[in-house]
């Protein structure tokens, strides 16, 4: 009998699996790979909502549990993926400027926002009002993290590639019987295809498709993160990530001429160098609409659990919301409660 079976591959579900394997508890993860927001990431992780000027939630916890987390992996998979670089935020205006230095005074946002200004050129990009500089920021590459964790997954025979069959499930009192399966916890770490899981569809998941770049531009010399209406992310040899859009009505994967033409000209706003675009992808992120995950345990079936909802943020919450969950089962933790389904008891 195994301790958990996770459905589901991506940063979610990874994240549940080396919670639980680092608390000797053994798993099996089925998925399909009919999602790819994981794998279609940027893979930024940013303390701070800079639309808004506003400090992501529980950011200091989050980026503690990510570096340890993070580092493990590495030693592992003996890969390298997280990158500290840092972000910066072009200013258009010194209005921008001005709002910048209004929120660093704010305590929560004081230990993430430089109160130097960047002054640096980069070839390729206009900046008549210079840069703010965010801190304790970074990327991970989440595709080589997913590849080369499937990897480790198939060596070691932990992973069954096929689609989950929820028909499939009995119930027993002190575990559950999947096909040939007995497992005591099932964890479901689906992203958007949670719509098609019967104990889970109530819940209120609106996905949000997003499209990105990599273009190559020889022109460019770039060795930060650059953030304004997309981000621009420099990944060696004259390629760069760029992204990304925000469609809440197209929930395929699938490119768009609408995502290529948005795309082009937010980047036209920023560079003033030659690029081609040499990949174009899209994925929908699993989102909630009141900007929270969607972690617990469901009410009329306690060995049936989900880590879902982590949005845009899935390098940075992925983490510690595994952490949390695994917790709440192993120890009884008591789950945040703007995190956990619980607050949508009504919908059920």
């Amino acid at each position: 009998m195994i301790d958990y079976l996770i459905v589901g591959s991506g940063l979610a579900g990874i994240s549940f699996a080396e919670a639980a394997l680092q608390n000797q508890k053994s798993i099996l993860i089925i998925d399909n790979q009919s999602q790819n927001a994981s794998l279609v990431a940027g893979g930024l992780y940013n303390p701070v909502i800079l639309k808004r000027f506003s400090e992501v939630w529980q950011a200091q916890q989050q980026l503690q549990v990510l570096d340890t987390f993070y580092q493990k992996l590495e030693t592992k998979l003996n890969i390298k993926v997280d990158y500290k670089i840092p972000i910066l935020r072009k200013f258009f205006s010194v209005e921008e400027q001005n709002n910048w230095f209004s929120a660093s005074d704010n305590k929560l946002l004081a230990p993430f926002l430089s109160l130097n200004l960047v002054k640096t050129k980069f070839k390729g990009i206009n900046s008549p009002f210079d840069y703010g500089q965010v801190l304790r920021t970074g990327y991970v590459d989440t595709k080589l993290l997913l590849d080369t964790y499937k990897i480790y997954l198939i060596e070691n025979k932990l992973l069954l590639q096929e689609t989950f069959d929820y028909q499939s499930i009995q119930f027993h009192d002190v575990f559950i019987e999947y096909k040939q399966l007995k497992a005591k916890q099932i964890i479901f770490a689906e992203g958007f295809g949670l719509h098609a899981n019967p104990y889970f569809n109530y819940l209120p998941l609106d996905g949000t498709k997003g499209e990105l770049f990599i273009i190559k531009a020889p022109q460019l010399n770039l060795d930060v993160i650059i953030n304004t209406s997309v981000f621009i992310l420099p990944l060696g040899n004259d390629l760069f990530k760029v992204g990304a859009t925000y469609n809440w009505q197209d929930k395929t994967n699938l490119p768009t001429e609408e995502g290529k033409s948005e795309l082009l000209a937010r980047i036209h706003e920023i560079l003033n160098c030659e690029f081609e675009i040499i990949d174009h992808f899209a994925g929908v992120r699993p989102t909630v609409r009141d900007r929270k995950p969607l972690i617990g345990t469901h009410l009329k079936f306690p060995q049936l659990h989900i880590l879902n909802g982590l949005g845009t943020r899935g390098v940075m919450l992925g983490p510690s919301m595994a952490i949390a969950l695994f917790e709440s089962i192993e120890y009884e933790n008591p789950l945040d409660k703007t995190i956990d389904i619980r607050r949508y008891d009504k919908k059920l």
